[in-house]
This record gives structure tokens, C-alpha cells and sequence, in this order.
């Protein structure tokens, strides 16, 4: 999601812009927040070029993304969960090692036993791990929705193919805006590169309301 990282994703200052608004308006709005946090291993052959390494910062969660009431698990191949977890936390973050979310147990057990009018969907990648998330939710009969302006890529066509195909699915596609409103919110106030701070010159950013 940052400039430094290994694997940061295009437009990442739009995307950053319009992922924290988004957060503020869940916060305000009282929803529940589940996290998917990609995890791989710090040891191995091809570490300098990996990303999300497991104790490094490029693996942490952005921090306007982070409730006060949350959980955290580890991607272990576990099932369990404590009763009632939705009710005792506002934010339940799960690890996983690879694109497809359903691929962990405990996240397929939870965002298949989950009930939920619908599941709003932000982040990254489309062409990825947010396609493969939408999928898996669509075939389980889940409500989807996938805000477009906030979910980050790295590649525009297959992004824009991901997108058309979770369409086709039965996701419905949104936008900022049209959950959360106007804002005159312009800087992410998380990366340190210049179009981040604001060293670019372009116009304001028009972004939705301060899940």
C-alpha cells in the first residue's frame, strides 16, 4: 500500500485516500470490520524479493485501518474461535499464505458461517487476493459488494477483467462516494512519499465520507 514497499499497488494514494474514509465510516456506522492480512515466511531462497514477510513492517496493517476492540489470528490451520467473537470485537484480523482466502480454515469456517446482509470489499489486489475473496463469498451465496475506487492493483487490465468478472458473478460494483458521501479529505497521512504529502502538483482529490 506505501511507495517504499516491495509490491505497493498502482494509484495507491487514491486507493489510501478513499480506504480510510471508509474505515471512519464503518467507525461510525458501528459495523464489524474483518481483516485478511497476507503472511509469508521470513525464511527461504527468494526472501529479498518477497513481500509481506512475517515480522517486518511491510507486513503490519496500515494503522487508520486498525480498531481499538480487535483479535488477531495467526494463519495455522486452525478452525477455532472464541463464542461470540463478532459481538465481543469490532475487528477480527486473519492471516493467510496465499491469494485465496478459503485456503485457511478458519477464514473459510468464518466468512461461511458468518450472517451478514452483505460483505463490503476493499483492498488489494482486484486481480487477486479481492477476486478470489469475492468468488469464494458469491459460491457460499453471500450478498457481495466491492467498492471499485478503493481496491487497489497492480496490473489495469487484469484488474479491470476481475472486476467485470466478479460483476458477471453477481457482485454489485460501488463506489466511495455513493456509501459514504462527499469529503474534502486529500492526504493519506500514512505514506511518506511526495504525491502522498502532497509535493505533487494536481488537483484535490474528491473523495467519499469519514467498514
Amino acid at each position: 500500500m506505501l511507495a517504499e514497499g516491495k509490491a505497493c499497488i498502482r494509484n495507491h494514494r487514491r486507493i489510501l485516500t478513499h480506504i480510510r474514509r471508509l474505515i471512519a465510516w464503518a467507525r461510525y456506522n458501528n459495523m464489524s470490520i474483518i481483516s485478511i492480512a497476507h503472511v509469508n515466511p521470513s525464511t527461504g531462497p527468494d526472501l529479498q524479493t518477497r513481500y509481506c514477510v512475517d515480522g517486518t513492517d511491510g507486513q503490519k496493517k496500515i494503522r487508520y485501518t486498525l480498531l481499538n476492540e480487535r483479535i488477531s489470528f495467526p494463519a495455522d490451520g486452525s478452525t477455532d474461535f472464541p463464542r461470540d467473537i463478532m459481538r465481543c470485537y469490532k475487528q477480527v484480523i486473519l492471516h493467510k499464505r496465499s491469494v485465496d482466502p478459503f485456503q485457511e480454515p478458519r477464514i473459510d469456517r468464518l466468512l461461511s458461517e458468518l450472517r451478514a446482509n452483505e460483505f463490503v470489499l476493499f483492498g488489494a489486489t482486484a486481480e487477486g487476493a479481492i477476486m478470489a475473496t469475492v468468488l469464494g463469498l458469491l459460491q457460499r451465496e453471500k450478498k457481495v459488494a466491492v467498492v471499485v475506487d478503493a481496491v487497489g492493483s497492480h496490473n489495469t487490465k487484469e484488474s479491470k477483467l476481475a472486476l467485470r468478472k466478479m460483476e458477471a458473478k453477481g457482485a454489485r460494483l460501488v463506489d466511495t462516494k455513493k456509501l459514504a458521501g462527499d469529503s474534502h479529505l486529500r492526504y493519506v497521512g500514512i505514506c511518506g512519499c511526495k504525491m502522498c504529502r502532497g509535493g505533487a502538483k494536481e488537483s484535490p482529490i474528491q473523495v467519499g465520507a469519514e467498514y
